[in-house]
Order: structure tokens, then sequence, then C-alpha cells
């Protein structure tokens, strides 16, 4: 999905969706040199996310068995 940053106001990002609608972003989570017009692409990073749940599942298997 992409969002066009429409304005930043007061710490958050008003970004437009492909829908039309409007959603308000802490400008925190933004990309470093994200402004008003930049275009940011959202997606799934299916191949960090079975990472990240292979670490969690052996800290877990370290911490309680």
């Amino acid at each position: 999905m992409k969002v066009i940053i429409d304005r930043i106001e007061g710490g958050f990002a008003v970004v437009e969706l492909e829908n039309g609608s409007h959603f308000n972003l802490p400008t925190g989570l933004l990309p470093e040199g994200a402004k008003e017009g930049s275009v940011i692409d959202i997606s799934l990073d299916k191949a960090s996310e079975k990472k990240k749940r292979r670490d969690i599942s052996r800290l877990e298997n370290k911490l309680f068995k």
C-alpha cells in the first residue's frame, strides 16, 4: 500500500491512503527524509517476520525450558 504525506502537523503526518481517506501517523514512524508530498510504501517483510519469530522462539526456549 502506498500513502502520500499530505501535511505534517504537531508531531503527526496526515497521510492520504489509496482509497482517499486520511490517517494521522506519528512523525517518529516516518522514514528519514520524508516530507510533505513524499510517497511511502507500506508492506509486509515476510523474511524479517520469519526471522523474528525464530529468534523469539529460541529465546522462549532458553528462558522457559
